[in-house]
């Protein structure tokens, strides 16, 4: 174990499940010149060495966005560049995760997405659903709002005489996990982008300068401290929380 796991571990509240807006691939590449696409590529190696690392610090649920609805507006090039990465990681890198028994999902709207990137999400889908390890949810074609849209046209198709909360969040595209306990996002926004508007409304927010492809183990050992230091008291005054957690702080 090295020392910065130690320096994580000492303490005992790692975050359960961390969504992350991963952002700055673009920018990266243009302060070294490059394209904006290979900064994308080097943005996929950032992703899978975080995967490594939230499943060395016990982390149960990782969920990422990696495409948004408004993404297509983006230039037609790179969008192209970006669905054949997302495919090429559908084919490849899935089959490490499934050795590593890690479980993989894609929450979106599919009907944008070619046959080919359709099957491979199924394919991964499928290959990995009874792993029992670091659950990764990529979010592709996804939008916040149109995950609540989505679940309340549900309801109502089911015939719903009412809306409740528990009822349509057993609708959203996360309904088997836990809401996100730390929110990151790289490359200095501080804005969280349509995405988890509801699964978000207690999560720790953390932002970062740091561009993605340089989002790295220390990076996000930082993110766990800072996430570490906060009282977490979901309405409740800090001397109603128990003693546990306040030894912990």
């Amino acid at each position: 174990m090295n020392s910065s796991t130690q320096t994580v571990l000492a303490h005992t509240r790692i975050p359960r499940h961390i969504a992350v807006i991963m952002d700055g691939n673009g920018r990266w590449a243009k302060k070294r010149f490059l394209p904006r696409v290979m900064g994308h590529k080097r943005g996929l190696d950032a992703l899978e060495n975080m995967v490594k690392r939230c499943a060395e610090l016990g982390v149960q649920y990782l969920t990422v966005f990696a495409f948004s609805t408004e993404n297509w507006r983006r230039p037609e090039e790179e969008v192209s560049f970006l669905m054949g990465l997302f495919l090429q990681a559908l084919q490849k890198q899935v089959q490490r995760l499934h050795e590593n028994n890690m479980r993989v999902k894609v929450i979106g709207n599919r009907s944008r997405f070619s046959e080919s990137i359709r099957q491979g999400i199924a394919d991964a889908e499928a290959l990995t659903a009874g792993n029992t390890g670091l659950a990764v949810t990529v979010a592709a074609d996804y939008g916040g709002r149109w995950d609540i849209l989505q679940a309340v046209n549900r309801l109502i198709e089911e015939g719903a005489a009412e809306v409740t909360e528990e009822a349509l969040a057993k609708h959203l595209m996360l309904s088997e996990a836990p809401e996100p306990d730390l929110f990151i996002r790289t490359g200095g926004e501080t804005r969280i982008s349509n995405f988890l508007l509801w699964q978000m409304a207690y999560a720790e927010l953390y932002f970062t300068d740091t561009l993605w492809p340089d989002f790295d183990d220390a990076a996000l050992d930082a993110a766990i401290r800072s996430f570490q230091t906060r009282e977490r008291r979901f309405g409740r005054t800090s001397e109603q929380l128990p003693a546990e957690q306040q030894r912990s702080e």
